[in-house]
């Protein structure tokens, strides 16, 4: 997903910044195109990186502090932006952030304020306030060294958005964008799939599909069975328990690789010297579909880099066809007959065929950002829910 904080800057010989200064608030567009006549809610909600307070902005991109909490939490205050009406665009601010850009369809979101922070929607959980609300979030983080935005489906597949930058010489990047008829064929597809996962749609009362829980949630609830990856978990321990799994975790570093093999209940990755440098205990389908628990990739050089390619890896199905980790080849993603449906479904209805369908699916630059260290200007674009 997109950095909380990204520390590389390119710099000029002379040391200073080779690019200009990003702006304190940058201008983004939202496109309402989603041939919706519901009144559209917007929330540019976050942590503003110069102070680290938690917050929200207003259309100005003047910053609010959240009030104190309590226990049981209390309503947070309003912090809904009027969206345009179909077919028009709105231009806000948003100021150096690293947080959520929310919309909703027809009805204003409940946000809450516990003691620990503010409460955000979590639909997966069957009381949540905004359990039949139609609504979607992008992610992004603006500092001093750029924008980076991105749409995702991490969480759940919902109302369609892209996301964009404007460099400085003019030319916009975008994606986001599903194919003519994706939302539709989307669910249409997930719905066909046999095993549950038809179970992670969630519709309204009046028959109106809502979105789909991304299949970590589903485990979670108990619509999805928690044995749903165990054949090729099964199948994958075989393998390397008679052969060598090669990880080369960075692409910019093909000298360091990590080599996985089976013993028992856990897969052993030795360095280039032979020496144990992690261990992963076999893992469950939670573990794989959430890139968590018995596949944590913490924030350090080896075992977080090795366990992000392994998540790719399981959740694209790819362990078993190539013993060399990463595989970029697109055309080995989810073939396998037990494989992340969701995911795979996800792919193919994107225009680019990129998307944030867990949450290291930019290993090998799958993932549906955009990124510039010199933006002009943001877009968010409402797509059709068809």
């Amino acid at each position: 997903m997109v950095p909380a904080l990204f520390l590389g800057l390119t710099l000029s010989a002379g040391g200073s910044r080779a690019h200009a200064a990003v702006p304190t608030v940058l201008p983004l567009t939202i496109a309402n195109k989603s041939a919706k006549t519901n009144q559209v809610y917007i929330y540019d909600i976050g942590t503003l990186l110069s102070t680290g307070q938690q917050g929200w902005a207003d259309a100005n991109g003047a910053f609010h502090p959240w009030p104190a909490g309590a226990n049981p939490p209390i309503a947070a205050p309003d912090a809904s932006i009027l969206g345009p009406a179909n077919g028009q665009t709105k231009v806000i601010d948003i100021p150096q952030f690293s947080g959520r850009i929310y919309f909703s369809y027809g009805t204003k979101l409940v946000f809450k304020l516990a003691t620990g922070g503010l409460v955000q929607p979590a639909v997966q959980n069957p009381t949540d306030p905004n359990r039949n609300i139609l609504f979607n979030w992008s992610e992004y983080t603006l500092n001093s060294s750029g924008l980076w935005l991105n749409s995702t489906q991490v969480d759940m597949f919902s109302a369609p958005y892209a996301v964009g930058v404007r460099l400085a010489n003019g030319t916009i990047k975008n994606t986001g964008h599903l194919k003519s008829g994706g939302y539709t064929g989307f669910f249409n597809a997930l719905k066909a799939q046999s095993g549950g996962w038809a179970n992670l749609v969630q519709t309204r009362s009046d028959g109106t599909i809502l979105r789909a829980l991304a299949p970590s949630h589903g485990i979670e609830n108990g619509i999805l069975p928690t044995t749903v990856m165990n054949d090729y978990i099964n199948r994958v321990w075989t393998k390397y328990s008679t052969s060598t799994l090669t990880v080369t975790p960075f692409a910019d570093q093909p000298n360091t690789k990590y080599y996985g093999r089976v013993s028992g209940n856990v897969m052993n990755f030795t360095n280039s010297a032979g020496a144990v440098v992690t261990t992963f205990q076999k893992p469950d389908a939670a573990s794989i579909f959430g890139c968590s628990n018995l596949l944590d990739a913490p924030n350090d050089l080896v075992r977080g880099p090795v366990s992000r390619t392994l998540c790719a890896g399981y959740n694209r199905t790819t362990l078993l066809t190539d013993a060399n980790q990463p595989d970029t080849n697109v055309a080995d993603f989810y073939k396998d007959a037990v494989t992340n449906q969701y995911a795979r479904v996800v792919h193919a209805e994107m225009a680019d065929g990129k998307a944030y369908a867990f949450a290291f699916d930019d290993v090998g630059n799958f993932e549906s950002l955009v990124n510039d260290s010199n933006p002009q200007r943001a877009y968010l674009t409402l797509d059709p829910l068809s």
